[in-house]
């Protein structure tokens, strides 16, 4: 059984499998009725989305999902019903992707004095346009045989604390949160069950939800989660992190049921935001 809502989608604007009209059009087959494309870092498969979807019935909401650090480990922050054309949200998030490239040369350069070379073009080609990241590089290492999946190549190779790990730019996410209001969305934590102890402090800094419906968390895991959104007066979201078969075959697109009244709260607080 398939949700007919999923707020946590990417596609080849940054690192899924397919094009943004393609995911609308998968969307629609699986009898969706509400989409958020959420990709790392970009806002530039939006408006490809919100044209195709034009006069379906699907409702796509304009998403974003920003990568941020904290000390030892990595949280992510959605945006939903973000500006995705406001000038100062596309520098920032643009200045961001440069560094994801420098980044990624960064891991190419280090893989290769592993004895694991790869070819920069081929990473790029595999980007396809999109902003640059770790999936591309993880993917062209399993095209030469270094690895028997993806999930390998983060786990032994470019993986945080792993040898060709790079950092990079650095965001807190506060910060993610404070560029996410500043471009009239709603900040969201990320599968955050690993990074729940973030929740009171972002909560202050005016964090509005908590992605607790996600891929692979468990009924126990996501009535925590849910209390914890309770506490501090967050809404609930939810969606699967589709990237595509290829991507991370175990995040089916509208795999996680995701109620339908949480996008009612969602549409009601973008409301409740917007100028009179």
């Amino acid at each position: 059984m398939r949700s007919r809502v999923d707020l946590h989608v990417h596609t080849t604007a940054s690192d899924g499998q397919f094009s943004p009209s393609e995911v609308v059009c998968k969307a629609l087959d699986l009898g969706l009725t509400v989409l958020a494309i959420t990709d790392h870092d970009t806002t530039n498969g939006i408006e490809e989305a919100l044209q195709a979807a034009q006069g379906t019935g699907l409702e796509v909401i304009p998403g974003v999902e920003i990568s941020t650090d904290i000390p030892g480990s990595e949280a992510h922050v959605l945006g939903y019903y973000v500006n995705h054309a406001d000038p100062r949200l596309t520098h920032k998030l643009e200045l961001f992707r440069d560094s994801r490239v420098r980044r990624a040369q960064g891991m190419v350069t280090k893989l290769a004095a592993m004895g694991l070379p790869l070819d920069w073009k081929r990473v790029r080609q595999i980007a396809g346009g999109g902003a640059l990241g770790r999936p591309h590089i993880a993917q062209a290492m399993l095209e030469m045989g270094y690895v028997s999946s993806t999930n390998e190549a983060f786990s032994l190779y470019i993986g945080r604390n792993s040898p060709g790990y790079v950092e990079r730019c650095k965001m807190t996410p506060s910060e993610a949160v404070q560029v996410i209001l500043d471009a009239h969305g709603l900040p969201v934590l990320a599968h955050p069950l690993s990074v729940s102890g973030l929740v009171p402090e972002l909560a202050r800094k005016g964090l509005v939800g908590l992605e607790a419906y996600y891929t692979g968390y468990s009924a126990d895991e996501t009535r925590f989660l849910v209390e914890l959104a309770a506490k501090h007066a967050l809404l609930l979201t939810g969606g699967s992190d589709f990237h595509g078969e290829r991507v991370q075959p175990q995040n089916g697109l509208g795999g996680v049921m995701v109620p339908p009244e949480v996008v009612e709260e969602l549409r009601a607080r973008h409301r409740c935001l917007q100028p009179a």
